[in-house]
């Protein structure tokens, strides 16, 4: 079984309140399954599961879309 893309609803979304960058959130029908965010503030990614059941072939396509979507580097404000 191959993972495809088009059985979920990708919401790319960003926030800059008490965190600052971009992300994901991956949906399944109107369930929030996962969101994978790059926090520019503290130069880190994170995986942020809703679901507590996802396959592994699951979990690397949505890391896949995550770097597929979202620009690898971090926005550095000090520049």
């Amino acid at each position: 079984m191959s993972f495809d893309r088009t059985h979920y609803q990708i919401v790319i979304a960003s926030d800059v309140s008490e965190r600052d960058g971009v992300g994901v959130e991956i949906h399944r029908g109107k369930d929030l399954l996962i969101e994978i965010f790059r926090d520019d503030t503290e130069r880190s990614r994170e995986i942020t599961m809703f679901s507590q059941r996802i396959s592994l072939e699951e979990m690397e396509g949505f890391i896949q879309i995550f770097k597929d979507e979202i620009p690898w580097d971090f926005i550095d404000y000090d520049e």
